[in-house]
């Protein structure tokens, strides 16, 4: 009574192997298959890369020696990766402003115009959100001048 199920049962399970594989390779041309957690490329405009680029550069300024705050001039590259939360990889070229740090409005500060106080620098960050537990952290930041 076995052996008249196997057959059916076989091709059954190499027709549903085949249309598995078809459909795998079936990925566009334009845009090559997405690997589960690999990194790909962000929109800038994204609410979640806004929000890392955001906290980056506000550890950047913490972090930082300069009594001026930096802030973006624009955004060079933005990736992201999704794991046990979200990696953000973002390269940025970043400014420094006319604002001291003790002031609290860094969205309206103007870059600084005069050659002895003008500084960029190309950075790249790398951060970590969970943001399902409100968590956010900088594992990685690299700038040089620009």
């Amino acid at each position: 009574m076995a052996a008249p199920l196997r057959a059916p049962l076989f091709l059954l399970a190499a027709l549903a192997l085949a249309v598995m594989l078809s459909s795998a390779g079936a990925a566009s041309p334009a845009r090559p298959p997405r690997l589960l957690g690999g990194i790909m490329d962000a929109d800038e405009n994204e609410e979640g890369v806004q929000r890392a680029l955001d906290f980056a550069i506000s550890e950047y300024n913490k972090a930082s020696n300069d009594k001026f705050h930096s802030r973006v001039v624009q955004v060079v590259r933005a990736r992201k990766q999704i794991v046990s939360g979200v990696n953000y990889f973002l390269d940025v070229e970043i400014g420094r402003t006319t604002c001291t740090k003790s002031q609290p409005n860094l969205a309206n500060c103007p870059f600084h115009d005069q050659p002895q106080l003008k500084k960029k620098a190309l950075c790249s960050f790398q951060i970590y959100t969970v943001p399902w537990l409100g968590t956010t952290s900088l594992t990685k930041s690299s700038c040089q001048d620009a």
